[in-house]
């Protein structure tokens, strides 16, 4: 068996004394691992930090097994992000929410959308990509099954004046239809609806940040007795000391 692909290094451990096991996000092969021979040298290293993207090539006898992979750098930008505490904030919750993707199942919106995110936190501040990032979890989401509905009003069919988001459906209420029940409700950003009127103040990214935090936890973690990560919980926490 073997396939080649381009993807985003995600996690790197030890195996033995010059190996090393690789998690990558690849374009159309999804999360996938493998080992990679001599992993642990000083050449290799750079190369296989988090958020850097690469070209894999994987082998493997049977297709079940977990393989090799060998691995040449397209675009490292670990380095930089690693200079800056917001966007390494930032890198570590993208790892920790990709890694929830079922291994081996392709999702190529998530990967595609990932190389656009990490290229802004590469680039920009934290209330640049920060909006960015809030997108790539609503699309997790929905690549899993688990999409918001913001379309319309669940209570009225209206699109218009879109205000809320029920944490139990995950679809939008508006301002008059949600107002009674505003405290059991999250707020809707309007950023999330494609407003583009104004960008997003730095409360309405910790709002969404909130948001789809509740999603993941609720939809794709605590059905498997998982918690949240704990770098995704510090981004929220960063979230809210920005909007301060």
């Amino acid at each position: 068996m073997e396939w080649s692909d381009d993807a985003i290094v995600l996690s790197v451990r030890a195996l033995g004394e010059t190996s090393a096991i690789v998690e990558a996000l690849t374009r159309t092969h999804g999360r996938h691992l493998g080992v990679v021979r001599g992993g642990a040298s000083r050449t290799r290293r750079p190369v296989l930090q988090p958020g850097n993207s690469v070209h894999v090539q994987w082998r493997a006898r049977l297709s079940e097994h977990l393989g090799n992979f060998t691995i040449e750098p397209l675009r490292l930008r670990a380095g930089e992000m690693l200079e800056h505490a917001s966007a390494l904030a930032g890198l570590n919750a993208f790892a920790s929410i990709a890694a929830v993707l079922p291994e081996r199942e392709p999702h190529e919106p998530v990967y595609e959308a990932g190389e656009i995110l990490l290229e802004a936190m590469r680039e920009d501040g934290f209330e640049h990509w920060a909006p960015l990032y809030v997108r790539w979890e609503v699309g997790v989401l929905d690549a899993l099954g688990f999409g918001l509905d913001l379309s319309r009003c669940a209570a009225t069919g209206t699109n218009d004046d879109l205000r809320y988001i029920s944490p139990r459906t995950g679809r939008a209420v508006s301002g008059e239809a949600g107002a009674p029940y505003a405290e059991r409700l999250f707020a809707l950003p309007p950023f999330l609806l494609g407003s583009q009127n104004a960008s997003p103040t730095r409360e309405e990214i910790a709002a969404a940040l909130r948001l789809t935090e509740h999603f993941i936890l609720e939809r794709l973690l605590k059905p498997h007795g998982r918690d949240l990560p704990a770098s995704r919980a510090r981004l929220d926490a960063l979230a809210t000391r920005e909007s301060e």
